[in-house]
């Protein structure tokens, strides 16, 4: 995993947005392609959306590609460049909550902060709630901060990771006694998978009309329309006259 040989804060922000809802092998394929691409804070903030996009084809859940865009801009305008050291400032970028917050400090900074994720969240309850049939995360946190080595928060937290995967391949998954468990829907056929191809027809293309979406993804007419106008809401295309493309810059306010 690369994103385990350097502590760069701005290569671990990117690393823990791709592996938001993504496994480690898909993440690992497009990594260093997309740094390769935008090696800086600069970089990224610098570049238009619609080629952020093209490079994020593949991982999945587009949207996370919008947030580290203009999280990118919001760095570089707010903070000088640099990815914050602190969870208030790094919460308030688009796309991060307190997890992935706590996830950045401790493997870019080294900090001692308290966080769960899948892997995590597997080893204590397996460890300490083997008889519950469900299980809080306001249960496993204090077990989480008592556990946690203060002197290389970034060590630990990277071998109970190791440990929960490996629990994974061995046991059945203890992570399904989780009180906010839930099963992924299947994605052939979902609003997710019509909405990817709607943006693969677009990405790197002129703009087109929504007869011309919809002949493309071979969609149901009112069902590309919602998802067009979903994808203009969140600010991933933009439409010109009876046209669609992806969406210009942004000013970051």
């Amino acid at each position: 995993m690369p994103w385990r040989e350097t502590s760069d804060p701005y290569r671990i922000l990117v690393s823990e947005i791709m592996l938001q809802q993504t496994q480690v092998d898909r993440v690992r394929l497009k990594y260093e392609v997309f740094l390769e691409a935008f090696p800086d804070i600069a970089a990224l903030a610098a570049a238009p959306l619609e080629r952020v996009l093209a490079l994020w084809q593949g991982l999945g859940y587009n949207r996370r590609a919008v947030a580290l865009h203009r999280g990118a801009r919001i760095i570089q305008a707010d903070h000088r460049g640099l990815v914050p050291d602190d969870t208030a400032a790094l919460v308030a970028l688009p796309g991060i909550g307190a997890a992935t917050a706590s996830a950045i400090r401790a493997f870019a900074f080294d900090a001692p902060v308290v966080f769960l994720e899948t892997n995590i969240r597997r080893v204590f309850i397996h460890e300490f709630f083997p008889g519950a049939e469900t299980v809080a995360d306001v249960e496993l946190l204090p077990l989480v901060a008592a556990a946690l080595d203060r002197r290389r928060p970034r060590e630990w937290y990277y071998a109970l990771m190791d440990y929960g995967s490996a629990l994974a391949r061995e046991v059945p998954n203890p992570n399904r006694r989780s009180r906010g468990y839930a099963r992924q829907s299947p994605f052939a056929g979902s609003d997710r998978q019509l909405r990817g191809a709607i943006l693969r027809v677009l990405v790197g293309k002129a703009p087109q009309t929504g007869s011309g979406i919809e002949r493309a993804v071979e969609g149901d007419r009112e069902r590309v329309l919602r998802l067009l106008a979903d994808l203009e809401r969140e600010g991933f295309v933009q439409r010109v006259g009876r046209r669609f493309g992806i969406a210009g810059p942004e000013v970051v306010t």
